[in-house]
């Protein structure tokens, strides 16, 4: 990872489900990114289009990387030109902080 973002070492950290207006004030900064589920299936989730399969599959990988980096993974969606992407934390049946850092990672992978 860069140093734009450095890795983090969730395991020493303890994680909390964040509360509904934690959720809501993260999103705000995480265009395109909303709220999916209820109970412990709630989730944040987005969807990234593409031109194409390779496109797409290009960052599928991305994802993966970021994923196996930050020991935390997502939920993917993978279609043709399309690629919905859901997170949340299952050990605090909830949204927590890995699940908005991760989504703020994924999203640089695409800024201009």
């Amino acid at each position: 990872m860069n140093s734009m973002f450095p890795k983090k070492d969730w395991s020493t950290q303890t994680r909390r489900a964040l509360t509904a207006t934690e959720i809501v004030a993260k999103l705000v900064d995480l265009p395109g990114w909303q709220l999916s589920g209820d109970g412990a299936d709630v989730a944040i989730e987005k969807t990234y289009r593409f031109a194409n399969y390779h496109e797409t599959m290009a960052f599928v990988n991305a994802v993966a990387f970021i994923a196996h980096a930050q020991d935390h993974h997502p939920d993917l969606s993978v279609h043709y030109s399309r690629c919905v992407v859901r997170l949340n934390t299952h050990d605090v049946a909830g949204i927590s902080a890995t699940d908005i850092d991760c989504a703020t990672r994924i999203d640089a992978l695409l800024a201009p």
